[in-house]
């Protein structure tokens, strides 16, 4: 399972056998007083679970991989609840609980040293030299995300409502798609503030960022600022000589975004080889999940990023 800011996706397989079935929900998994939500998580996944695991001819889910965004700080009442939810309703002896950058990374690397930008509703970077693991940002929309596609949308939106009001640095441009997508200027405010995926919501505008960029220089800029974000958090996890991908939807946005962001990561980690992503973070939840079921993962244990446990008898 990958859980990000963008819904929900499950993929179900036997060991060994075909391309699993998957299934997928748009509505993201809530956070509240305890974290991510246990029970929320539980209404969607179940039935996925459940659907897919009829389709591919799985009885029992032996082995399962939750990829949640904000884990590590939002993390504790999922450990607390998950092994024994999941081993009671779909049968799970082995759970490994993982941050959505560490679904990212295997997604992207497999199973080897390097560094992973996964930018897509949020950002965060993880780098691994195979005995510990790094991170730098992955703190959420309103304190960090920083180049993401909310991080991006919120500027943008930032940018329109300056032009709105005849601020300097405005753009007419951003604002002509912003009053298109979501209204009249004015009524943004009430149009984001209250809705549970604002993340989602604001990442939805990026696109209409990226495609203003040729024309219009605000545009352009904060995809040159999203994309220093982006690099610097690869240079702070970025083990020496290792490889380093790029993973996420924002890779969606083209030359935009792509080409800054190759000229800051040529400045920053010079020599470095970046290397494409070899698929995204549900391929590596699947790729952990068909580890874990053969012995133990060939990867740092830490609590706040990837975390295994094995039912009494598993």
């Amino acid at each position: 399972m990958d859980s990000g800011g963008s819904g929900l996706r499950v993929a179900v397989g036997a060991a060994g056998g075909g391309a699993p079935a998957r299934r997928a929900t748009r509505e993201p998994v809530r956070t509240g007083a305890r974290g991510i939500d246990p029970g929320h998580l539980l209404e969607h996944l179940l039935p996925m679970a459940r659907a897919a695991a009829a389709e591919a001819g799985v009885a029992r889910l032996t082995t399962a991989v939750v990829g949640a965004a904000g884990l590590a700080t939002l993390g504790e009442a999922l450990r607390a609840e998950l092994p024994g939810a999941l081993a009671r309703e779909l049968g799970t002896r082995t759970l490994a609980l993982a941050a959505d950058a560490v679904t990212a990374y295997v997604g992207a690397l497999g199973f080897r040293a390097g560094a992973v930008i996964a930018a897509g509703t949020g950002a965060i970077a993880v780098g691994t030299d195979l005995t510990r693991w790094r991170r730098a940002d992955g703190w959420g929309h309103l304190l960090g995300d920083c180049g993401s596609g909310a991080w991006i949308g919120r500027a943008g939106l930032e940018a329109a409502l300056r032009a709105h009001d005849g601020r300097e640095d405005g753009s007419a441009a951003l604002l002509a798609r912003a009053t298109r997508r979501f209204g009249p200027a004015p009524g943004l405010p009430g149009a984001l503030y209250p809705r549970t995926d604002r993340a989602a919501v604001l990442a939805s505008f990026a696109p209409d960022v990226a495609a203003c960029a040729a024309g219009d220089p605000v545009a352009a800029d904060i995809l040159r600022a999203a994309a220093r974000h982006l690099a610097g958090s690869a240079a702070a996890v970025c083990p020496e000589g290792a490889p380093v991908a790029l993973t996420g939807g924002l890779r969606g946005l083209g030359d935009p975004l792509l080409v800054p962001l190759e000229e800051e990561l040529a400045r920053r980690l010079p020599g470095v080889r970046r290397v494409p992503a070899e698929g995204g973070p549900l391929d590596g939840a699947v790729r952990l999940a068909a580890g874990l079921a053969t012995g133990p993962l060939p990867l740092p244990d830490d609590p706040g990023m990837l975390w295994v446990t094995v039912a009494e008898g598993g």
